[in-house]
């Protein structure tokens, strides 16, 4: 059986004096054990010091065509505002042009074609601005709003713990998966959704109203997008690991049928 090839944008990261390509390795072995998945880490080969034009160095129309499934991942770097007209950044912000420039087009190009998407963290902040919405910044900052960042200067397993509950939308795909109407999910979070971006419907909230989870309201295939971080330690999380095999079962499929019409092809 051919494992379905999920892509996993890359996040880049001056180690030394050198920039590198990275994906941490939580979600790789989520789409490898708990997706069933192959992964594929994609370069993010947008504008940067030592690309040369054309920053884009590979078709994304032909990258979708050749994927199964696409996993969005968290990062501690922050989506520029400037892709959704907001106020220039505060001095000292971590950002990832080269990330931006290739995941943003990335994830319209998936959602137009049926490719299966789930959204971690800041996927879920770079779902809702490639769709038209718009992010706060400093979630902390907003009146009205909890501060959702983790624990600073903790270890993993205290980062990851859970934090607060959400409230599941009823009828929605995760109260669906999960069989409750609430959840307890690690934060670890600094922006978040502000206004909802038109194409999605809300899947779950945080006590203070934030947005919590997503869904592409008129999605072709699975299209779900999480604040939290299911990657962490899935297989002790439910929810998480119904989410991981409803995402690797849609790539499956599109596999299949993609397998499909490659036979069909030949014998015609």
């Amino acid at each position: 059986m051919t494992l379905p090839l999920i892509g996993i944008p890359s996040d880049v990261y001056d180690i030394g004096i050198n920039p590198f390509h990275c994906v941490g390795e939580k979600y790789i072995a989520a789409v490898a054990r708990a997706a069933h998945g192959l992964p594929l880490l994609i370069p993010s080969f947008g504008p940067g010091p030592d690309i040369p034009p054309p920053a884009e160095l590979f078709d994304l129309d032909a990258l979708v065509d050749a994927l199964d499934g696409l996993l969005v991942t968290g990062s501690p770097s922050n989506v520029e505002p400037h892709h959704y007209g907001g106020d220039p950044s505060r001095p000292g912000t971590h950002h990832d042009p080269q990330r931006d420039a290739i995941t943003l087009p990335l994830i319209r190009r998936a959602l137009a074609e049926g490719l299966p998407v789930l959204a971690i963290c800041r996927g879920i902040q770079e779902l809702n601005v490639a769709l038209g919405g718009t992010l706060h910044q400093l979630v902390h900052e907003v009146e009205g709003l909890a501060d959702h960042r983790g624990p600073p200067n903790e270890p993993r397993d205290v980062k990851y713990a859970p934090a607060h509950e959400v409230t599941l939308t009823s009828g929605g795909a995760l109260a669906r998966l999960s069989g409750m109407q609430t959840w307890r999910v690690n934060s670890l979070h600094e922006q978040g959704i502000d206004r909802l971006a038109d194409g999605l419907a809300i899947e779950a909230r945080a006590p203070d109203g934030m947005i919590e989870a997503v869904r592409v309201k008129d999605a072709k295939a699975f299209a779900l997008g999480v604040q939290w971080h299911p990657e962490w330690r899935f297989w002790d999380d439910r929810l998480s690991t119904a989410l991981f095999a409803e995402f690797g079962t849609a790539a499956a499929e599109r596999s299949r049928a993609r397998s499909s019409r490659v036979v069909h092809g030949r014998v015609a």
